[in-house]
């Protein structure tokens, strides 16, 4: 495994732009050259745009960002700013008079904590995307994780917070060369399991002023609580070095859902919008099966460190404490 992120593929540049006193933000990840993507909806209360244009279907054959972002459906004001930074580069999908960046947009539920009267805006997005690198990626409570927390069965006071995870895996030996690299934005209704102890290490805690975890999973099932007012969703982009079609990249982001399975309990629910974005960027070849069991480990293990690195703020606490992420 590798330490940059989803910047280990070449190609891919990210950047964030965190508010971390309305405790919001979101996240840019700039393929200016164009990847083949695929999407794959899993939670019941997703929100988003131009997933379209990722369908086998749909006319365009890449896409040129995909935008996180906190703020709920007002966050996806943030895709515009990446639009626009996009197209006085002169990027985009030529259309015979202009060139129309696409970029697909996913938000997760925030405004639970810190101000909910403040969202990501078309300027956040703008400079999340001048903001954009190819260096390692920052993770913890930045960008579209600034205002993420996990474990909301008794609400916000005894939740944990929670953010943004990365990592790189390699596809294994008959790959040599290919790398599978996830960014998950994790904020979950569900707890947080440590993918390599098997421990739940992050979710509902059993009294605000306590951090021994409930478990949700077992006490959801014994006395389901009411609809929860305060919304959740997971938002993980993978991306690969190896050649995909648009039909094979939408199994790969079907097939890294497996690592919210392993990490997230429960997980995919009706207070969801658990989503995953795979992007092809490369010539490499690979089975497909083989890329969708990297993607899963990959994007298992970002979720654990989305919480590992989350740090104290707005009153939730975090497992890294009051010290910076990450």
């Amino acid at each position: 495994m590798t330490s940059k992120g989803l910047t280990d593929i070449d190609g891919i540049r990210v950047g964030h732009v965190s508010d971390f006193e309305a405790l919001t933000g979101c996240t840019a990840i700039l393929c200016e050259r164009g990847a083949v993507a695929g999407v794959s909806v899993q939670g019941g209360a997703s929100g988003s745009e131009e997933l379209e244009t990722m369908s086998p279907w749909h006319i365009t054959p890449v896409v040129h960002a995909v935008v996180l972002a906190g703020g709920s459906a007002f966050g996806l004001e943030a895709a515009s700013g990446v639009r626009r930074y996009l197209e006085q580069k002169g990027v985009g999908f030529p259309t015979g008079f202009a060139k129309v960046p696409i970029v697909p947009a996913a938000i997760l539920y925030d405004l639970g904590i810190g101000k909910a009267s403040v969202r990501p805006t078309r300027e956040m997005g703008e400079a999340a995307a001048a903001a954009a690198t190819a260096g390692p990626v920052a993770e913890g409570c930045v960008g579209a994780g600034a205002g993420a927390t996990v474990g909301k069965l008794y609400g916000m006071r005894q939740a944990m917070k929670s953010g943004i995870g990365a990592c790189t895996v390699d596809a294994g030996a008959a790959c040599p060369g290919v790398q599978v690299s996830a960014l998950v934005a994790v904020n979950s209704f569900g707890d947080v399991r440590d993918v390599e102890t098997g421990r739940l290490i992050a979710g509902a805690r059993v009294a605000p002023d306590s951090m021994e975890l409930a478990g949700t999973l077992r006490r959801f099932r014994d006395q389901p609580p009411a609809p929860p007012r305060i919304g959740n969703t997971t938002l993980a982009v993978v991306a690969t070095n190896a050649r995909l079609t648009k039909v094979q990249a939408t199994r790969v982001a079907f097939l890294a859902h497996h690592g919210f399975v392993r990490a997230i309990e429960p997980v995919h629910t009706t207070m969801d919008g658990d989503l995953c974005i795979a992007l092809s960027l490369g010539t490499a070849d690979a089975p497909l099966d083989v890329l969708g069991a990297a993607a899963a480990e990959a994007v298992a293990r970002a979720i654990t460190r989305a919480v590992k690195l989350a740090r104290t703020l707005g009153g939730v606490p975090g497992l890294a404490g009051s010290g910076a992420a990450a």
